[in-house]
């Protein structure tokens, strides 16, 4: 340890002299003003360095394609704290880590990535006159390291890109851009989101200052419209997104309600999604990444609707809305309100867009009204302000400040810690304003002024499962309210001190009035919000103290940030931070998949799982056994000594206790009047969500104060990749019963009692049978497909390469095998689930036009036999169709005849429980071995499909952080933050 110590005491002393600090703002000789910031400890000792405190170990990174076997990345000797995992390690490593690899100017250890980058906020504070003393200086560097080490809390991604290296010190993950009704603003826009796309970040802008396509130019000819100028940056986007180093671009494009081409926007996301499906059913490759969807416009885009509190009301009163034009801002056009409501419905049914965002709420709470309103928002809708400006993030890892005494107290939250926390981040983040860098004048300009901040939280799903409270309850909510509250009242606070030792913002004291009656309006919210237990009650009277502390001394001094808070999507600093929830979101499920350090990996039970447990009351040996039920069917229903009322605290995003899309709109709605920006959070809906529902969500979402709300139903997008379910097995008539339909259908024996071995029934000497031939990816072949008289299939035979070849004998005994296990009772569907979307060469396009693509030939195979012989209730289970139930899809909204109507009601768990798939084949009920993700582990376990991409960079199936995705293989992340 001291050998290590040394060496990285020489990185740092070396350090000091790296390219990209800019001297400009470091004097030799720091000024410090007399009523500078006192720096506190909290976490570090006097005379010990936080390196010095943890255990450091070598690690190998290499990280390879899963679909192809290729390496990705490859670093081999990195350093990191044995307490972190493999993938924070992986991902630390191969996205934060500068410098060319295999190179000595590459990072190697996670002591220089922290050292670059708290150095530098170090050296800008003291050069600042943040700090009233060197020795505040130095703690201040300290805390901040230790805070990073142990994952209390992590800087957004830029900042780990760009901070202390030679590339420009641009922090900030969202920005917002105006566009105004020129030709020229409309050309410097693409070009601005294009270089903020190319560094790693997100924009957003509002069209609607772009005159319709029903006025006229002042050339006498008619305008494009914004709709026609949004073909043209996406174009842009998608061409980089592609080149960029970093991430993908994420864009948001928002339009106003009253804009006289609102409709014409609200369907425009629908309408190629329309055409997305035919030219899928056509063969081409239309999924996310495939080589034939950038022929399909609008794709790169978030799309959002502003709506006023004027237009609701219509909506409610079923009355007409005035449509205005953007020159004279007359009323050039009439609509029914409550059919242009349901038509934005009608479209997030379909495509998933647009959203909403409340034009009134926003402004509402908005701190600088007299500068300008909030027309726009970031890409995932937590960042809302000012037009060009941007805003640097910062999240905390709530579950760090869970206390635990010894076992004995699960149930309390640390809030003395939590405050000097978010003083030491808050202080961080407004000096990173003082060096960064920007990428055009106006948002530089702008940002310096008005010092936007979003410090938010990732973490409480798992926060509120390990205290024992469910994510949908009165009491999850009030803890979710109490620390929001608590965060945002002494970010403020900080604030307003900072602006007594360096000033307010500039654009303070033209909104003086405004900002501090946001800041009442946030503290009167504390006051009225519902107090539940013990734990939240401790929080806000914690919070009542910090709003009024805070905004005494912000009537005094003013505050130093226009805003401090968002809950943005924590996607790769999540997983940096080893967060087992993202942002305010609940737990995707309760079994996780997990890398190992040795290579390979492993699925278990979440930690929180038996921590919650504990909190609950339950004994050591109940929760032994329950965790061992949860890790084989991935649920708590039924669990061994799991008593029902406790069933809630386990609920997640998915699975068979999947929370209600009312509960997620709830939660919002509990955090929001303790936010200075938004919360990124997207509102999942089963596929069969009616577009009412949609509509209702949206209603609510108004009604309940949220600034923006997004839906997703699930398989509204071809871009999503399906996975095949499970059916559930048809239950017996009454005790009596001895066989299923599932045995009838294959004309398998029937299973006896436990140690009776399955009898094989053989076909006849003359059976009926179909071959067919096939072609998948170039490669021919041929399936003869043999059935019992009474139409179950009792054989599969395949032809493939040349006879005598390995494939063709390999071929031979696996059409053997699978034979046989049909003859001994083995189900179709087993073996349809087992290999539809198994994914190798050859691969393609196929000669069939109801599977006009296929992943491999085995892919091929048994997607035809499902065809060939399974009911259409079966394969509609399994997400398997013929080309005319897909267009019968498309029409009718239904595979059937007849337009199936959605069961709205409320879930009955308890009978969705008991109606759950079972099998006496282990293999059957336990996740897949070809997991490579949670999401993909908890799809093989539910028999459901994810709303999540594939990741572009290494073939993991994403999972959703915010309204955005992240990768927990490689990093790589949707979104913009």
């Amino acid at each position: 340890m001291s050998e290590t110590r040394q060496h990285s005491t020489e990185d740092r002393a070396a350090s000091n002299g790296r390219p990209g600090t800019r001297s400009a703002a470091e004097p030799a000789l720091p000024v410090y003003p007399p009523d500078g910031l006192v720096v506190e400890r909290v976490f570090t000792s006097p005379g010990v360095h936080p390196y010095d405190e943890v255990s450091w170990e070598r690690r190998d990174v290499v990280m390879t394609n899963w679909r192809d076997g290729s390496v990705v990345f490859e670093q081999r000797g990195v350093e990191f704290p044995s307490s972190w995992s493999v993938n924070a390690t992986n991902i630390v490593t191969s996205k934060y880590f500068r410098g060319a690899v295999g190179t000595d100017a590459r990072e190697w250890s996670l002591r220089q990535l922290i050292d670059r980058v708290v150095r530098t906020y170090r050296d800008t504070g003291q050069a600042h006159g943040y700090f009233r003393g060197e020795r505040d200086a130095e703690v201040f560097e300290l805390e901040l390291t230790w805070m990073l080490l142990h994952q209390v809390f992590s800087f957004n991604s830029p900042v780990w890109f760009n901070v202390g290296t030679a590339s420009p010190q641009q922090v900030s993950a969202c920005f917002i851009l105006a566009v105004d009704d020129t030709m020229e603003s409309i050309l410097n826009w693409y070009g601005e989101e294009g270089h903020i796309f190319k560094g790693g970040s997100g924009s957003g802008v509002n069209l609607s200052r772009i005159r319709s396509s029903k006025e006229l130019l002042s050339s006498g000819g008619t305008a494009s419209g914004p709709v026609s100028f949004m073909r043209g940056a996406d174009a842009s986007a998608g061409t980089i997104k592609s080149g960029g180093a970093t991430r993908r671009a994420a864009k948001m494009v928002v339009l106003d309600v009253d804009h006289p081409d609102i409709e014409e926007f609200v369907a425009t996301k629908a309408r190629e999604e329309d055409k997305i499906r035919v030219l899928r059913d056509a063969g081409f490759d239309m999924d996310l990444g495939g080589t034939d969807i950038a022929s399909v416009q609008y794709q790169n885009a978030n799309n959002s609707v502003r709506v006023s509190d004027e237009f609701m009301r219509a909506v409610e009163d079923g009355t007409g809305f005035g449509l205005r034009a953007r020159t004279t801002h007359e009323v050039i056009d009439t609509v029914d309100a409550r059919k242009l409501f349901r038509d934005i419905a009608q479209a997030a049914w379909e495509c998933a867009d647009p959203g909403i965002q409340y034009d009134d709420t926003i402004n509402d709470w908005h701190t600088n009204p007299e500068t300008g309103r909030i027309t726009a928002s970031n890409p995932c809708s937590e960042y809302m302000s000012l037009d060009d400006t941007s805003c640097n993030l910062a999240s905390l890892n709530l579950l760090t400040f869970l206390a635990d005494d010894n076992g004995t107290d699960n149930t309390r939250f640390d809030t003395a810690t939590f405050v000097k926390a978010v003083e030491l981040i808050i202080t961080a983040m407004d000096i990173s304003i003082c060096f960064a860098d920007f990428p055009t004048e106006a948002i530089g300009t702008n940002t310096r002024a008005y010092r936007q901040l979003g410090i938010g939280y990732a973490n409480l799903g798992a926060l509120l499962m390990a205290s024992g409270h469910a994510y949908d309850s009165d009491g999850g909510r009030a803890l979710a309210a109490s620390i929001t509250s608590l965060m945002t009242a002494t970010a403020y606070r900080r604030s307003a001190e900072l602006a007594g030792v360096v000033g307010p913002y500039d654009g303070y004291a033209r909104n003086a009035d405004a900002h501090a009656r946001v800041m009442r309006k946030h503290a009167a919210a504390n006051d009225d919000a519902r107090r539940m237990h013990a734990i939240d009650r401790e929080v806000f009277a914690a919070a009542t103290t910090e709003w009024a502390e805070g905004n005494a001394l912000g009537e005094r001094n003013g505050w130093r940030n226009a805003q401090a808070s968002v809950l943005a999507p924590t996607g790769t600093i999540g997983l940096m931070m080893d967060c087992d929830t993202t942002g305010v979101e609940p737990d995707l499920a309760l079994v996780k998949f997990k890398k190992l350090v040795g290579g390979g990996s492993m699925e278990i039970v979440n930690q929180t799982v038996p921590r919650a447990l504990h909190a609950l009351g339950y004994g050591e040996e109940k929760i032994e056994a329950i965790v061992e039920y949860v890790t084989e069917h991935g649920h708590v229903v039924d669990a061994p000594g799991l008593r029902p009322e406790h069933y809630e605290v386990f609920d997640c995003a998915m699975g068979i206790r999947a929370i209600r899309p009312m509960g997620h709109v709830r939660m919002m709605a509990a955090c929001q009047p303790f936010l200075s920006g938004a919360i990124s959070k997207t509102v999942n809906l089963p596929e069969s969500a009616t577009v009412d529902e949609i509509a209702e969500v949206y209603q609510q979402g108004w009604k309940l104060g949220l600034k923006a709300l997004a839906v997703y139903r699930d398989n509204c997008k071809v871009g999503q990749p399906l996975s095949a379910g499970r059916s559930a097995k048809a239950q017996s008539d009454g005790p009596e019963s001895t066989t299923t339909n599932e045995s009838a259908a294959t004309g398998s024996a029937v299973a006896g009692p436990h140690g009776v071995l399955p009898t094989r029934k053989r076909l006849p000497k003359s059976r009926p049978s179909r071959t067919t031939s096939f072609t998948v990816g170039g490669a021919e072949g041929y399936m003869t497909a043999g059935s019992y008289p009474d139409d179950g299939l009792g054989e599969v035979f395949l032809k493939l390469g040349k006879q005598g070849s390995t494939l063709a004998g390999v071929m031979d005994a696996f059409s053997i095998a699978i034979s046989v296990a049909l003859q001994h009772g083995v189900p179709l569907e087993t073996y349809v689930q087992k290999f539809t979307n198994m994914r190798f060469d050859p691969a393609g396009m196929t000669d069939d036009p109801d599977i006009r693509m296929a992943q491999s030939i085995l892919d091929y195979i048994f997607r035809r036999l499902a065809l060939d012989h399974l009911s259409v209730e079966s394969r509609a289970a399994l997400g398997i169709f013929t080309a005319e139930e897909r267009t019968r899809q498309v029409e009718t909204g239904s595979y059937t005849a007849e337009p199936a109507t959605p069961d709205t009601e409320a879930v009955d768990f308890d009978t969705l429980a008991q109606s759950a798939p079972t099998s006496d084949d282990p293999e059957a009920d336990s996740p897949r071995r070809g997991a490579h993700s949670s999401t993909e582990l908890l799809e093989s376990m539910t028999g459901s499909s994810a709303d999540a991409p594939l990741c572009m960079t290494c073939g993991t199936k994403m999972r959703p952080a915010g309204s955005c995705f992240v990768c927990e293989g490689c990093g790589s992340t949707s979104g913009c933050s």
